[in-house]
Order: C-alpha cells, then sequence, then structure tokens
C-alpha cells in the first residue's frame, strides 16, 4: 500500500432497536395528577348528592368506586410496562370521562335505557361500561403498539376500509332525526364516521409524509397561484367531495366540518403554504353555499343559527334552551344537581346527553367551569402537538399534530354549536357526551398519542431515498 492511500471503512447498517425486558417504571406525575381527579371527582359527587338529594355524601359510590378503580388499573398497567411514555394525557382523559359520569348520573336515566342480561340499565351505567372499555383500549394501545410500520405500510388498505364504512352507512345505515349516522350490524350499533376520523388521520399522514417534498418542491402555476403538482391536488378534491358527500347523504354537516378542518390543518403543517388553505377554504365555503341552496336540511340548520328565535318553540327550540341554560349558570353556577328545571316533567334542553352536555354543564358549573373543560381539551392538543415536534420522522409527526387536532377541532365544533358562535352539529364532545362510538373511538386516540410519545419505541425505518430529508434540511424546509 503506497504513502497517502486510503482505505474506504464501511459504513454499518443501520439496526432497529431491539426490545429488553419489561422494568416497572413508576410514573410520579401521573399518580399525583390521578389523584388530583380523584378528589376532584369526589367533591363532585357530593355536589351533586347535595343538588339532588340534599344530604352531604357521595350519590352513587359504587358508580364512581368502579371508575376510579378502572383509571387505577390503567395506570398500574403503564407502570408495570414500564414505557417512557407521555403523564399528563391519560389522567386528563380520565378527568373528562369523570365529568361526563357525573353528568350522566344528574341526569334522568330513562334518557337511555338498554337490556342486558336481563336486567334494564339506565343511562349512567351504559356511560360506565364503555368509559371503562374506553381506559382498557387507551391502555392496551398505548402500552401494546411499539411500532409504526402496520399504520404507514398499509395506509391505503386502511383508507379503504374507511370509504367501505362510509358507502355501508350510506346504503344500510338507519335513519335518526333526519340523519343517516348509525350503522347497526345484529346486536350492535355505532357511528362509523367516529372511527372514520382516525382513519383520515392515519392515511393522510402517510400521504403526505411520502410527498412532502414533492408538494414542497414542486409547483404548478394557475394565474397568480402556485399550486402543487396537479396529481397531487387529486386528494384535496377527493376529499372535499366527501367532506360535501357527508353533507348531503347523512346531513351531517359536523362530520364535514371535522374531516375537512384536520385535512386542511394537516396539509398546512406539512407544506407550511397558507395558499392551499386559502384555497380549501374558499372551496369549502363555496360548496356549502351551493348545498344551502340546493338542500333544504342545510339551509334550515343555517336559518336556525342565524335566529333561533324566529321559532323559539320550534326548530329553534334547542338552540335557544341551551342559551337559557348558559345564561342561568352566569359566572361560578347553580352547582351540580341544582340546574335544568323540568319543563313539564322533561329536560328542557331536548338530547341533552348527546347534543348539548356544555350548556348542561354550563349551567351547573358556570363559565369558570366551562372554561376549565375546554382548558382540559387544550392541554390534550397541547401534549399531542409536543409529541408530534419532538417525533423522529415526518410520519409520526403528522399523525401525532392529526390525532391531537381530531379531538381539539371536534371539541371546537361542539362547544361552538353549544354556544351559537356555529350551526348546531352533530359531532359529540369528546369524552363527556354519551356514545360508545366516539369514547372508544377517541381512546383509540389517546391510546395511540401515548404510543407514540414512548422515548424508547423502535425507530422508524431508514427513508428509502436517503438524501431527501438532508437536501431538505439545508434549503432550510423542515
Amino acid at each position: 500500500m503506497t504513502a497517502g492511500a486510503t482505505t474506504a471503512r464501511p459504513q454499518p447498517r443501520r439496526r432497529a432497536r431491539t426490545i429488553g425486558p419489561i422494568r416497572p417504571r413508576w410514573r410520579w406525575t401521573e399518580t399525583r395528577l390521578l389523584g388530583i381527579v380523584a378528589l376532584a371527582l369526589v367533591v363532585g359527587s357530593v355536589s351533586l348528592s347535595g343538588g339532588l338529594t340534599g344530604r352531604i355524601a357521595l350519590y352513587d359510590p359504587q358508580t364512581l368506586f368502579i371508575y376510579l378503580v378502572a383509571l387505577a388499573g390503567g395506570h398500574l398497567a403503564f407502570v408495570l410496562a414500564g414505557r417512557r411514555t407521555d403523564q399528563i394525557l391519560f389522567p386528563v382523559m380520565g378527568l373528562l370521562g369523570g365529568i361526563s359520569l357525573l353528568l350522566m348520573q344528574r341526569l334522568p336515566q330513562d334518557l337511555v335505557t338498554q337490556h342486558w342480561f336481563g336486567n334494564d340499565v339506565g343511562l349512567a351505567q351504559v356511560q360506565l361500561v364503555w368509559l371503562v372499555l374506553g381506559i382498557t383500549i387507551t391502555s392496551v394501545v398505548g402500552i401494546v403498539v411499539r411500532s409504526d410500520s402496520w399504520l404507514r405500510r398499509y395506509k391505503y388498505t386502511w383508507a379503504a376500509a374507511g370509504v367501505g364504512l362510509l358507502l355501508l352507512t350510506f346504503v344500510l345505515g338507519s335513519e335518526v332525526n333526519g340523519q343517516r349516522l348509525t350503522l347497526q350490524i345484529g346486536p350492535f350499533s355505532g357511528q362509523p364516521s367516529e372511527f372514520l376520523k382516525v382513519i383520515l388521520v392515519v392515511f393522510l399522514a402517510g400521504y403526505l409524509s411520502e410527498n412532502r417534498s414533492l408538494i414542497m418542491e414542486q409547483d404548478t402555476r394557475v394565474g397568480p397561484l402556485r399550486l402543487p403538482p396537479l396529481p397531487y391536488l387529486a386528494p384535496m378534491v377527493v376529499m372535499w367531495a366527501i367532506a360535501l358527500g357527508i353533507v348531503v347523504v347523512q346531513r351531517d354537516l359536523g362530520a364535514a366540518l371535522l374531516f375537512f378542518g384536520v385535512f386542511l390543518a394537516l396539509v398546512y403543517v406539512a407544506t407550511s403554504r397558507i395558499s392551499l388553505v386559502v384555497i380549501g377554504l374558499a372551496l369549502f365555503v363555496l360548496g356549502s353555499l351551493l348545498m344551502a341552496n340546493l338542500f333544504d336540511h342545510v339551509r334550515d340548520r343555517i336559518d336556525i343559527w342565524l335566529d333561533p328565535f324566529a321559532d323559539p318553540l320550534g326548530a329553534g327550540y334547542q338552540v335557544v334552551q341551551g342559551l337559557h341554560a348558559f345564561a342561568r349558570g352566569g359566572l361560578l353556577g347553580v352547582g351540580l344537581g341544582s340546574g335544568l328545571p323540568t319543563i313539564g316533567g322533561r329536560m328542557p334542553i331536548p338530547e341533552v346527553h348527546t347534543d348539548f352536555p356544555l350548556a348542561a354543564l354550563g349551567e351547573e358549573l358556570g363559565l369558570i367551569g366551562i372554561l376549565a373543560i375546554l382548558g382540559l381539551y387544550l392541554v390534550l392538543v397541547e401534549r399531542g402537538l409536543r409529541i408530534g415536534a419532538a417525533a423522529a420522522d415526518d410520519f409520526r409527526a403528522l399523525l401525532a399534530v392529526g390525532l391531537a387536532l381530531v379531538i381539539g377541532i371536534q371539541a371546537f365544533i361542539i362547544a361552538a354549536g353549544n354556544l351559537k358562535v356555529l350551526p348546531l352539529t352533530g359531532v359529540t364532545l369528546p369524552f363527556i357526551s354519551y356514545g360508545g362510538s366516539s369514547i372508544l373511538a377517541n381512546s383509540i386516540v389517546v391510546g395511540l398519542l401515548l404510543a407514540l410519545s414512548d422515548k424508547g419505541v423502535e425507530p422508524p425505518p431508514v427513508p428509502t431515498e436517503p438524501g431527501r430529508w438532508q437536501r431538505l434540511r439545508r434549503r432550510g424546509a423542515i
């Protein structure tokens, strides 16, 4: 070998991190927060008992005990698994579920009655079952999921399954209150749109992470506008069509707003192009105006939103009663169990357990209580965005951001509908409204966020184009 000659040293191939033995790891932050959650729910139960019965005692100690044991079991499972996941998401979810349980105990139990194993089960007991199942699902997903390859690899399969669910609901779904939202298979029924939002985020995260560089670097000029290559506009057109299709066929403005809002948010996060968001919003507004002129049910929703007092005892009754409930609550509220005066033996707000839970809580907890509840949703969104910012690659970042925005945008839509900021929609308030589909779908969302937050999770696969990310970083694109 001559002097000065060099030999190339082979670079070691990147290997996936192996998973070592399970070592329990105590989660002190989560423990303290769950202690605060338990204390808050005990105080709420005593307050509820005072308002409904006049006694200073737990209103339904057995139901509360079962729920707190479920939270403790989920926490213990995370401790024994030893995973270094976020310690704030689970307690926040637990507090929202506890508020839901107190609200369902407070409402008339005959709002929902089901027959299980020879016994009639009322509203609070049914909601307790869904909440416990939700806690179980969150714990299992947050512990078991260690790799996201099954999500990113089969994103088109997930998208096809979501479209199939949507079409199945169109054909076989049952119509309730003029909306075709519920699909019943045997003894089980639910709203597929709740699970479709999770599938939507998985597909968009996979699609945008794969095509991010092309969307950012290449342009198609249409007049003064700079757009991505036309083939890459196809998903936008498809999502726009799906959103408006939901409005037309299912008469569900809430799901359309949720899907399209998450879509635009992820497009902006992936590309930083505000022009795409503006174009998307313009198309959605134009499409909505067109639908309002063509379909009576869309126009009726808008008319009720603009002036519910035009027909306060008819079409606008629900919105008017919700506004009255907020007004009666004032700043501090009238106390749990002391509000919602009955009218003719019935609750003043129709469908209060599904469409107007925030109005009921606003009357009994006041403005401060409502701000606290909305603050809990902001915490969920903040933790999700933080998880996305710390993600190892684009797919995980977009997936975490999308999952967090699903909960945040859905909470905003239903809160804005209750407060007459937006037209009233059919979406539920995450973890608080009655409904198994909503609770289970949102539990999957929190479980996936917990799995993505693990600091010891398997590394993402090596990109198929090794130099692309480095080029983008040098250009300041990411």
